[in-house]
């Protein structure tokens, strides 16, 4: 199972990170997270309880359409679309166009969350 490292750290903080490394400045390390989130609060709504749910039956039935994934969970197409896409933008799931039509993979992820220390740099 391939794990994801998470990161928390303000907006700002993310923003010079990105700068620095586009600087040559920091060179972050293998270890370092690829996902960042600005807040708990934001990590814990992308992956509340329901979305993990949905990233196991992902997993379980491999869906070809987001029509397809709706049938199995009950949930609205448009809902899953939005909760889909948010996870996309975060690198969670890979989202596909396939013949005009959105499908989904995942790799099947496990998390770890890394809290950052006092300079707002990974540990």
């Amino acid at each position: 199972m391939k794990a994801i490292v998470i990161g928390i750290m303000p907006q700002e903080k993310i923003r010079e990170r990105m700068l620095a490394i586009a600087r040559g400045e920091y060179h972050p390390s293998p270890e370092d997270p690829k996902i960042w989130f600005t807040s708990m609060k934001s990590l814990a709504e992308v992956l509340s309880d329901e979305n993990r749910g949905l990233l196991k039956v992902i997993a379980e039935i491999e869906p070809q359409s987001i029509a397809q994934l709706a049938s199995v969970t009950g949930r609205k197409p448009s809902n899953l679309s939005r909760t889909l896409k948010t996870m996309a933008n975060y690198g969670i799931v890979d989202l596909k166009r396939v013949h005009k039509r959105s499908s989904q993979s995942l790799e099947r992820p496990r998390f770890e969350s890394l809290p950052s220390n006092t300079k707002g740099e990974p540990r």
